[in-house]
This record gives C-alpha cells, sequence and structure tokens, in this order.
C-alpha cells in the first residue's frame, strides 16, 4: 500500500467551508445515551485517570483518546464508542488528567507529548486481561498515540492505530490559531484551558506565581504554564520534544492517518511528506473535511458522519 493516498472522502455540498465541517457537528449532532462502565485507574505517581467501558464479550478492544479539553461529551466521543459496538468492537475512552470532570491531584496537567499515561493504560488494560488491540486518537489524542507508537516502535502492544486531525508540530499550529478566522478557535480552547486551570487551583494552590487573567493565547498558555508544570523549559521545548511528526519515521504498528488540508487549525505544509513516514504507516489525505468534521451526505439537513465508516473498515482489516 502506498504510504499517501488521496481519500474518497467528498463533504457535503452544503457543508464544504472548513469551518461548518468542524462546527456543525460540535453543536448539531446528537450524542448518544450509552451503557458506559466507569472505572478510575490510580497511576503510579498518585493521579488517576478515568476509564469509560462500552464492552462487548470476546470482541477486540478499541482504546480512544480525546483532544485538547474533549471528553466524553466530545461530539467524535460516544458517536463512536457506538459505531465500534454496533461494528463488532469493544471500547474503552481514555480521560487525559483532569479531563472527565474531577480536577487531577497533581499540579501537573496532561500534555500532548504525556505518552507514559497511554502507556500506563495499555498496561492496566493487559494486566487486567483486556488487552487493547487497537487506538484511536483525535487530535492532541492522536499526537500522543502517533508519538507512543514511535517512541515503541514494535514493541507498542497495538495491531492497529488510527490518528484523526492530528497538531504534527504544534508549534506551528499554536501560531495558527493566532491568525485569521481561526483566532476564534484559539480564544475558544484558551478560554477552556484557563477555566479549567483556574477550577484546579481554587482546591489546592498553584506553583505559579502568574496572573490567569494575562494569558491570552494557546502558546501563552503552553509557555507559562503547560511547560513549566511538567518540566519543559518553555513552549518551545515543549513542543520540539512532544510533535509527533518526528516520530512518524518509528511507527512499527499499522497506523491509518486522516487529515485535511483545509484543516483551520493548521496549515496544509503542517501534514507530514511520504518521506517523514515509515512503511507502517498510511497518510490519507482529504481536500476538505475541517477539523474532525469529514461531514458528508447528499440532502441537506441529513449529514453522514464518513468519519466513523473509515475508522472501522481500517480497523477491519487490520484486525480480521
Amino acid at each position: 500500500m502506498p504510504k499517501q493516498i488521496n481519500s474518497t472522502f467528498r463533504p457535503a455540498w452544503w457543508l464544504k467551508s472548513p469551518h461548518l465541517q468542524t462546527l456543525w457537528p460540535v453543536f448539531l449532532r446528537r450524542r448518544p445515551q450509552l451503557p458506559l462502565q466507569h472505572e478510575r485507574l490510580e497511576l503510579a505517581d498518585g493521579d488517576f485517570i478515568d476509564l469509560a467501558f462500552h464492552p462487548r464479550p470476546d470482541s477486540p478492544l478499541v482504546l480512544v483518546i480525546h483532544g485538547l479539553e474533549g471528553s466524553l461529551e466530545s461530539h467524535y466521543a460516544k458517536t463512536l464508542l457506538l459505531a465500534l459496538h454496533k461494528a463488532g468492537f469493544a471500547s474503552v475512552f481514555m480521560h487525559l488528567r483532569g479531563c472527565s470532570g474531577t480536577p487531577n491531584r497533581l499540579a501537573s496537567s496532561y500534555h500532548s507529548g504525556r505518552t507514559a499515561d497511554v502507556a500506563e493504560v495499555l498496561t492496566h488494560l493487559r494486566n487486567t486481561g483486556r488487552q487493547a488491540d487497537a487506538a484511536v486518537g483525535f487530535s492532541l489524542g492522536g499526537n500522543l498515540i502517533l508519538k507512543y507508537a514511535g517512541e515503541t516502535e514494535a514493541e507498542s502492544g497495538l495491531k492497529a492505530v488510527v490518528a484523526v486531525s492530528i497538531p504534527f508540530q504544534l508549534e506551528e499550529c499554536a501560531r495558527k490559531l493566532e491568525k485569521g478566522f481561526s483566532v476564534i478557535y484559539g480564544r475558544y480552547l484558551t478560554g477552556k484551558l484557563k477555566a479549567a486551570y483556574r477550577n484546579k487551583f481554587s482546591q489546592m494552590p498553584s506553583p505559579l506565581p502568574l496572573n490567569i487573567n494575562t494569558v491570552g493565547t494557546i502558546f501563552d498558555f503552553d509557555d507559562q504554564i503547560t511547560a513549566t508544570l511538567n518540566g519543559f523549559d518553555g513552549a518551545h521545548d515543549y513542543y520540539t520534544r512532544s510533535s509527533s511528526r518526528q516520530f512518524l519515521k518509528n511507527i512499527q504498528t499499522p497506523t491509518l492517518i486522516i487529515h485535511a488540508q483545509d484543516d483551520p487549525f493548521m496549515y496544509p505544509s503542517t501534514a507530514p511528506t511520504e518521506a517523514m513516514l515509515s512503511d507502517d504507516v498510511t497518510l490519507e489525505l482529504t481536500t476538505h473535511g475541517g477539523h474532525v468534521g469529514f461531514v458528508s451526505g447528499r440532502v441537506p439537513w441529513r449529514a453522514e458522519y464518513w468519519l466513523e465508516t473509515r475508522i472501522i473498515e481500517w480497523l477491519q482489516m487490520q484486525l480480521r
């Protein structure tokens, strides 16, 4: 299979704009109610991660990881868990630290490079007889799973990976969210990050001598807060060490990356070239799709969600 393929995805003609692709499912897609089983994993460092299982006996298990400030309520979360269940898969949703509705215990936080948490979750699943066969990550969660697969190479423990709408170069993406219409997304995400910071440090003293109200962009937040709390020397160091693009060449797990060239969170050039991919990585580029959008459909107001169909198709091919 070629390393880079042109996608069959065609956007709904009435949702061709990258912004409509991005925003339609956020505001207009219904979230299903699912009979999930919740479990809290106590981490070795004294913190915790909350997991949500959609079990299906004797079925392959798929780990799902959300994006920046995402959760089970993200538009792609429960909808994918339901689609996976209908297709014959069990699934487990991994809330990154502090994203399940309860602030995490430590001053440090989740971030784009914290693959040790992914490893600890996968080890926990394996040790409790629930080996994860595959992983699907969205945006920041996709960056995490690609970095993890590249770091562990043949020892990832996974048989398949899917990563969607990835900020392959974190600093470039942070700066893109300071320009043009993308500023709207940047302000929204910065607001969510600041609210989570205020909530967490209303319950414990913050180790940082800063006025959170002066933080205006994601770059500022990462430079003054994310990097400092997690042992990086500023945002540039954090972005350099955590961006997934440098790890793609080492991946030895069959991996599908789905990426839209009109993603408003980044530039068309943010995506890797074929030369940057290992032989086990397939980059599926779409012309349209926005950020975790990929909404198709021929009839106005009757949207179809191509992304789930494509993810399941790939997983079935790899895990059959």
